[in-house]
Formats: structure tokens, C-alpha cells, sequence
């Protein structure tokens, strides 16, 4: 399967201005992909004044991502700010080339930002059925929880998106690694760059990785569309011949 990450700067609270920014530069892509991923926030940045910039699921931003997957005949994942039933959510929406929707809700708000203040948790980990793979979407913080991110479901990728800032990269860099080793899976992780609005800068480091944790790309800090393939059959020959998820300790994840 091949995979492109786009790694951009966001316009702050502004989602047409985004949906812009992105559709120019999936448009751009000419080779033939199968999935997209974008950033967490990606129409806003990681704002925490949902009530000024949230949508429906039936609102623009779902339209147009739907409009660009049918257009394109690729999947297009990553989060924006949702309301429902009068909650806002940090919900990533993965949108199939048909158009089908399945969504995450994040599960561990950013409580140094204030984001458990405003935004409503989730509680279910999403396992997406795609071209072979079982994949395993998250969000941002997510990451410095291994035993929710725990590979108990068999999942074959485990993809971060996010808004990670610069004086943390280290750990998003050890930890997607770690994550990628421990669970034995390819790790797609996507952040942004530039600076927001609260003057938080972001270095990017986008990478996606094998279940050894090489790198089969890196973006460093540049702006701009990574391709990188993932081969199930490369991914079960090598768990095959490193069985070590088979020593995995079972456990259930208590709310």
C-alpha cells in the first residue's frame, strides 16, 4: 500500500484557508496512492475555541474530504473539531474512496492546553479494515500511552496524527519508535509545521516506519507530500520469524 503524508503549516481558525492549502497539494500528488494523511486539527490548528470554528458531520469540511477521496480514488484520514449533541470532539475521520466515513474520537485530551476542558473524550479505539491492512488510528497525546496503543487487536499500522511542538520533538520521535517496535507494526506518524497563534512552534519530523523501527521516509522539517510503501507480506514474514507478539500480555482497558 503506498502512503502519502502531508506535512504543512496550518492557517489559524480558519477552515476554507485549509481545505484550500490541502487540496492544492493532494492534487499535486501524481503518483497513484492509497491513502492521505493529514494532520490532527488540520482545517484549524489545535485551537481551544471549538465553539467558533466546529462543524457537523455533515458539515463542509466532511463534504469536501468526500468530494477529494471519490475524486481521487484514495482514503484521506486525519482530525478536525466536530460538535455533536452539543459536545465538541478532537475527532479523526477516516473517509474511504467511496466516500464511507469511520471516525476516532481522541482519548486523551492535552490536559497541559486545557483540551480536557472543552473537549469530550473518547472511549472506543477504531480499527479500520483497508486494502489489507488493519489499521489503528490515534491522536497527538495518545502517544505517550502505550498500553491504550497496545497492539491486542492484531492491527497491522498504528497512525498518529498530530500537532506536536518543537520543544518535545525527542519524544515524538523516540516514542513513535518505540511504538512501532513494541507493537511490531508499521507507524505512520504526521505533524505539522510553522507556528500557531498562542506563538507555539512546530518542527514537523513526519515519518512513517517499519515494525523494526527504520524509517521508510522521514520529512525532517520541510513542508510538503512524503510517499512511502508498507508490504503486508514483508510485515508477516518478519512477525513470523520475530514472534514476539505472541508473548504479549492480555489485559483489558478499564474506563
Amino acid at each position: 500500500m503506498k502512503i502519502a503524508i502531508i506535512q504543512s503549516p496550518l492557517v489559524w481558525e480558519d477552515p476554507k484557508a485549509n481545505r484550500i492549502q490541502f487540496e492544492e497539494k493532494i492534487k499535486s500528488i501524481t503518483e497513484n496512492v492509497d491513502l492521505i494523511v493529514l494532520p490532527e486539527m488540520f482545517s484549524t490548528g489545535f485551537t481551544m475555541h471549538p465553539e467558533l470554528v466546529a462543524e457537523t458531520m455533515d458539515g463542509e469540511t466532511i463534504a469536501w474530504l468526500q468530494s477529494l477521496c471519490r475524486e481521487k480514488n484514495v482514503a484521506i484520514t486525519g482530525s478536525i473539531v466536530v460538535v455533536e449533541n452539543g459536545k465538541y470532539y478532537n475527532r479523526l475521520v477516516f473517509v474511504f474512496p467511496s466516500g464511507e466515513i469511520q471516525h476516532y474520537d481522541k482519548r486523551h485530551r492535552f490536559t497541559l492546553a486545557g483540551e480536557d476542558k472543552v473537549y469530550t473524550a473518547g472511549k472506543n479505539k477504531l480499527i479500520v479494515d483497508y486494502k489489507g491492512f488493519k489499521i489503528c488510528p490515534l491522536i497527538c497525546y495518545d502517544l505517550r500511552f502505550p498500553v491504550f496503543a497496545r497492539n491486542v487487536e492484531n492491527y497491522d499500522v498504528l497512525l498518529f496524527v498530530a500537532n506536536w511542538p518543537k520543544p518535545r520533538v525527542n519524544a515524538w520521535n523516540a516514542l513513535l519508535k518505540a511504538r512501532a517496535i513494541e507493537n511490531m507494526c508499521y507507524v505512520i506518524g504526521v505533524n505539522r509545521i510553522g507556528e500557531d497563534q498562542n506563538n507555539y512552534v512546530y518542527n514537523g519530523n513526519s515519518q512513517v516506519l517499519d515494525c523494526l523501527g527504520d524509517n521508510l521516509v522521514q520529512a525532517n522539517e520541510i513542508e510538503g507530500v512524503f510517499i512511502a510503501t508498507i508490504d503486508k507480506k514483508n510485515l508477516d514474514e518478519t512477525r513470523t520469524k520475530l514472534s514476539f507478539l505472541n508473548d504479549k500480555d492480555a489485559f483489558t482497558v478499564i474506563d
